[in-house]
């Protein structure tokens, strides 16, 4: 059995990140608090965004942008949605 966590996120209990996603505090933080299926949540933003807004993942301002928007989408804040992006229907 695979062990769950509380997600912030999503406000569930659900089954956490097998391991650290990110480095550091923020890694850690995240495989106490974020569930394995919000942080899969984060990775379909992260590549819409980088997509969308054409970034470059060797620029080391993209990476700060994209840990900021991580902690928010993961953590709670007003993160980025790209300018004229509709959801797809479910």
């Amino acid at each position: 059995m695979s062990k769950k966590v509380f997600c912030k996120k999503l406000g569930e209990e659900l089954p956490a990140i097998p391991m650290a996603p990110y480095p550091g505090e923020l890694g850690q933080r995240i495989v106490n608090e974020i569930s394995h299926k919000a942080w899969m949540q984060w990775l379909q933003h992260q590549t819409m965004l980088i997509n969308e807004k054409r970034l470059s993942l060797a620029d080391p301002d993209t990476r700060t942008y994209l840990a900021g928007e991580m902690e928010k989408f993961l953590f709670g804040g007003d993160y980025e949605i790209p300018e004229g992006y509709i959801p797809p229907e479910k």
